[in-house]
């Protein structure tokens, strides 16, 4: 039996508590609780788009227990780090408990990752901040050497990827020579000894490209090859430099900032040393191809120059000239024949119009019987008489006739 110290009443069989009651007691417990830091291991996220509440289960990788989060999607998605189901985190919240369904769970305000994850988070902060000053513009790449005569090799001492780089790029072209500088590829000592290496291979005018090369390895193994003071370094080398750290899913933040990426140290080899054998091969066929266009390209020329030689034009040159001299004669023969005609019908023509204007004219006129009389006026002008009037008793006249002129003076006049 015990007692209510909220309500009075007894808690017994006879005076059960209704389950409102015990609920608002369970929830009061847990709000005296308050806000809490919990670490552990994502098993289950639940982020549908669209939803206000992520849920989430945070599980102790020690023991098979676990604890139910909701939080606000956007903490999720606001992650430096992709949370992922197995990141380790720290959480930060309230329990809440909910009356309704008699179920509790943590409502988290902040997120962390934690061992990995926040060595993540660091890099992603890094790579981000060397992104923002353009040290990953593609425009800063420059380019590799076609044959390089010296090469470079920065990496572990008798490790498995100094001698890939070695054979493979030995076997591709063999008169390929290294300046190999051995440092250590990991631990608190790399960092300097990459960058003593990284700086005299830079200032050797002999050397055409500069590889760093790891085996692969956890992140905290690869760390060096993201320091910001090698990255810096890279990004200042005069000499192309290739990056060949890890295996195909790394990605330390040398990859960036190197001119060129590597999959793996075999992989760099292949791309800075090219194939002599694959070269020779393609030198063959081109010479092949270009000797088989130039024969075709003959053959095709001596094609047209037979098509052109055939032409009658050229066999018989001066068949055309013949063709054309007797076609300039009927020609000529035409044209004589067509301005002869044209000649005797013009003068044809001109006769019938010198008969019509005989015909017309006043010497025929005259001919016949008549006469034109004409006054003799002053200055020894004449004017035609045409009345009586123009000619008074005593008017000096001047007769023309067919043959000739009389002059004559009015005696009188008569109507």
């Amino acid at each position: 039996m015990s007692t209510d110290r909220t309500g009075g009443r007894t808690n017994s069989a006879e005076n059960p508590w209704p389950v409102r009651t015990v609920s608002q007691k369970i929830s009061g417990w847990i709000d005296k609780l308050g806000t809490v830091w919990v670490e552990g291991q994502l098993t289950q996220i639940n982020a549908r788009p669209g939803t206000r509440t992520a849920f989430l289960t945070l599980r102790d990788p020690s023991v098979d227990m676990s604890l139910q989060l909701t939080c606000d999607p956007q903490l999720l998605r606001a992650s430096e780090v992709p949370l992922t189901e197995g990141t380790s985190v720290v959480v930060f919240g309230k329990i809440t408990f909910w009356p309704g369904r008699g179920s509790l769970a943590l409502r988290i305000t902040e997120i962390r990752p934690v061992g990995i994850g926040e060595l993540l988070a660091r890099l992603e902060r890094l790579r981000k901040l060397l992104a923002a000053e353009g040290l990953f513009d593609e425009r800063l790449k420059r380019p590799l050497p076609f044959l390089p005569q010296r090469i470079g090799l920065i990496t572990g001492r008798a490790s498995a990827a100094e001698r890939d780089v070695l054979s493979v790029a030995e076997r591709r072209w063999p008169a390929v020579q290294f300046d190999v500088r051995n440092t250590p590829v990991q631990g608190p000592t790399a960092v300097p000894q990459i960058l003593e290496a990284l700086a005299a291979l830079d200032k050797d005018p002999d050397v055409d490209v500069i590889i760093l090369a790891r085996g692969g390895g956890s992140p905290e193994d690869l760390l060096p090859f993201s320091d910001e003071a090698l990255c810096r370094a890279i990004v200042a080398c005069t000499t192309p430099v290739v990056s060949a750290i890890g295996h195909e899913p790394d990605s330390p933040l040398s990859d960036y900032v190197a001119d060129l990426r590597a999959a793996t140290p075999t992989d760099a080899a292949k791309c800075v040393v090219p194939d002599a054998v694959a070269e020779q091969d393609l030198v063959d066929e081109l010479r092949s191809r270009s000797a088989g266009a130039l024969r075709n390209w003959v053959r095709r020329e001596e094609h047209v120059i037979a098509q052109l030689r055939d032409r009658p034009v050229l066999a018989d040159p001066f068949d055309a000239l013949d063709r054309r001299a007797d076609e300039i004669e009927r020609l000529r023969v035409a044209a004589r024949r067509d301005i002869s005609r044209t000649v005797a019908a013009e003068a044809t023509t001109v006769e019938h119009l010198r008969a019509r204007l005989s015909t017309l004219g006043p010497a025929a006129t005259l001919a016949r019987g008549y006469a034109v009389v004409q006054r003799v006026v002053a200055d020894g002008d004449h004017e035609v008489v045409r009345s009586v009037d123009d000619a008074p008793p005593g008017t000096q006249l001047r007769v023309r006739v067919g043959d000739g002129a009389v002059r004559a003076v009015v005696m009188s006049r008569e109507k």
